[in-house]
């Protein structure tokens, strides 16, 4: 079905989906194959939607509608998916996704959940100018936290840093910008800055901008600082597992606080 047809019948122009086929909580991997992944944790999952890099399943958790929308790689097709999400009544939002350590003690594996972001995106400034800060919502955040804990899943948390160029990080000595880009890195990794992804910081300025909640939950797939480099295959279900845990709790809050 073309994308004009999509409108016509009521349904967003990229992620194919009208008013009543997602929850207003929503998990956004990457990846396009995570999605059944995490949907598998649904009560009666169904995919909704396929459309582009944007693949969505809707099923229950606790008794109450949720979704995972996929979002593709990097932040211009993150924001398309989370303003369309929006508009049809999504307001909770957790990216669970890989990432690329930034500190040498995180291990691949390690989990990571994001309190802010470097706005390092090409997208974001479309936004707001760069000065606003990517601050993940509190209540995200915390629900997180919390759910590490009570599943003694070993995290960390802090700033993480979103990028629009994958491999100026992972060979930087190819591109003629060499010096710039690694004392960029640098600079990060002594201020910190715990791992490197694509998407959190436009989704924590749309996330402010709309009035909506959203955080981010990070598995680190290698660390090329320690030596770990590309390559293991690392697998997300501590990730999901924790997102899983953290929607039940903010879930559990929001009806208390109803």
């Amino acid at each position: 079905m073309s994308e004009r047809n999509l409108v016509a019948e009521g349904k967003q122009y990229h992620i194919a989906c009208g008013k009543g086929d997602v929850g207003r909580y929503v998990f956004l991997p990457g990846d396009p194959g995570r999605v059944p992944k995490i949907a598998k944790y649904f009560d009666h999952a169904e995919k909704v939607a396929e459309n582009r890099e944007y693949v969505v399943y809707t099923g229950y958790l606790d008794g109450v509608k949720v979704s995972a929308c996929s979002t593709g790689i990097g932040a211009p097709s993150a924001a398309i998916a989370m303003e369309e999400l929006i508009e049809i009544g999504a307001d909770t939002f957790i990216r669970v996704g890989k990432s690329g350590a930034l500190q040498k003690e995180l291990i691949p594996g390690s989990l990571v959940i994001s309190t802010g972001a470097v706005r390092d995106d090409g997208t974001s400034p479309y936004y707001l100018p760069v000065e606003y800060p990517a601050v993940a919502h509190l209540d995200v955040v915390n629900a997180l936290i919390h759910a590490s804990k009570r599943l003694n899943m070993p995290h960390t948390f802090g700033i993480i840093q979103s990028k629009s160029a994958f491999y100026t990080e992972i060979r930087p000595e190819t591109f003629p910008m060499v010096d710039e880009i690694v004392a960029r890195w640098n600079a990060y990794q002594k201020a910190g800055v715990l791992v490197s992804e694509m998407e959190a910081a436009v989704l924590f300025t749309i996330a402010d901008i709309k009035k909506v909640r959203a955080g981010c939950l990070v598995q680190v797939s290698d660390n090329q600082f320690a030596g770990e480099h590309l390559g293991k295959e690392i697998s997300m279900d501590d990730a999901i597992k924790t997102g899983i845990e953290a929607v039940k709790i903010m879930i559990q809050q929001d009806i208390a606080n109803k």
